[in-house]
């Protein structure tokens, strides 16, 4: 449905040039909600505002429906834009005209005779919860009845492609919440291709079903939003998610030295992922019955869902409890013998908990020996 191919977009001001896109490809399928995610400035309002040509790219092809954007014509433009409606942050209502007015503005500038203008903004408005406010002012408007409005209006002309420019960061969460549901119903019902621009990962967590991470004008990790929320490859990504999944150690743990070695009163750290049943099933009870001698204490626990798909996240500590046996201890002549024994039998039995984990559908992530803050070395 919308394909980018090499987009390039040099912005020239008076202290030099300024690169906002850098070679960006992305494809956006029929009918997907994609999100596109970045801090402020890293370039995806401006990817965005290329795909209706808003911006026109410095070099790249921008298609919408096999259409290449950037080769046609102001007029061509215009025509071509009738498919893809827009909303933004600040809503940018018309004040001087009614909630009915706004949303039939696109048309009444196309010369759209009266009736079939009411025949179209009056579905819209039920479609979008506002049928008592058509002859409101936004004046009188909350922020989500403002977006609404917003959004009726983007869907005046039968678009195909509906892009979102952070249009819920002025609202408060309740609304957000009732704002994104609304667009994955719009989604559903009318099989629009939904682009998602946003800082938040909330946002891409609840409604999109694919998500691409811009950074300084590039894309950094791209992928359906499961994977790439549950298995971050990149930093900038991990540091979204962790708004929401937080990735620091334990308040036990924070600000301790983390080694690959195991070192005097540490514990191994490992941070847990269970996707799908999993996500239900006893695993960590059950390698602690296979696994003799192990010690696992659970630091940090959390549930949740991404489009019905379960997952839990959880971070837990690996020690062992081991004794010589009382043959070897008699055969040992030394304590620096005993000492590497026990080491020894230790490190087995921790190795065989991380091979049970392997065994089963968990993602591990081993994040290294660390102390507990009240630990004292002998």
């Amino acid at each position: 449905m919308i394909k980018l191919s090499k987009i390039e977009k040099i912005y020239k001001g008076a202290s030099g040039n300024v690169h906002a896109l850098k070679g960006i490809d992305l494809n956006i399928e029929r009918g997907e909600i994609y999100g596109i995610i970045g801090l402020s400035g890293a370039g995806k309002s401006t990817l965005v505002r290329c795909i209706n040509m808003l911006e026109r790219p410095t070099a790249g092809e921008v298609f919408v429906d096999g259409q290449d954007m950037t080769k046609l014509s102001e007029s061509e433009l215009r025509r071509a834009r009738k498919n893809i409606g827009m909303i933004f942050q600040h809503f940018n209502l018309l004040s001087s005209a009614t909630v009915y007015e706004n949303i039939a503005f696109p048309l009444t500038l196309s010369k759209t005779p009266s009736a079939e203008i009411e025949k179209k903004v009056r579905p819209l408005l039920e479609l979008v919860g506002l049928s008592d406010k058509a002859n409101q002012y936004p004046a009188q408007l909350s922020g989500g009845q403002k977006q609404r409005v917003g959004i009726a209006r983007a869907l005046a002309s039968d678009p195909k492609i509906l892009l979102c420019d952070e249009a819920t960061s002025a609202l408060d969460p309740q609304t957000t919440k009732s704002i994104l549901a609304l667009i994955k119903d719009i989604n559903k019902k009318l099989k629009l291709t939904v682009v998602v621009i946003t800082h938040e990962m909330q946002v891409i967590k609840e409604i999109c079903d694919k998500v691409a991470v811009i950074s300084d004008g590039v894309i950094a990790e791209r992928g359906s939003v499961l994977e790439v929320f549950t298995n971050p490859k990149h930093s900038i990504t991990k540091e979204f998610i962790s708004v929401l999944l937080s990735n620091e150690l334990p308040a036990a743990f924070r600000g301790n030295e983390i080694s690959k070695e195991k070192t005097p009163g540490s514990l191994l750290l490992l941070r847990l992922t269970f996707l799908g049943e999993k996500a239900d099933d006893p695993v960590l009870a059950e390698m602690i019955r296979n696994c003799k001698g192990l010690e696992c204490t659970m630091l940090f626990g959390n549930l949740d869902e991404i489009h019905g798909v379960p997952f839990g996240r959880f971070i837990v500590g690996f020690s062992a409890s081991v004794t010589l046996d009382p043959v070897d201890a008699s055969n040992n002549s030394t304590d620096k013998v005993d000492s590497r024994a026990l080491e020894a039998d230790s490190e087995k039995i921790i190795q065989n908990a991380l091979d049970f984990l392997n065994t089963k559908d968990v993602r591990v992530e081993v994040i290294g020996y660390v102390r507990r803050n009240n630990s004292t070395v002998e």
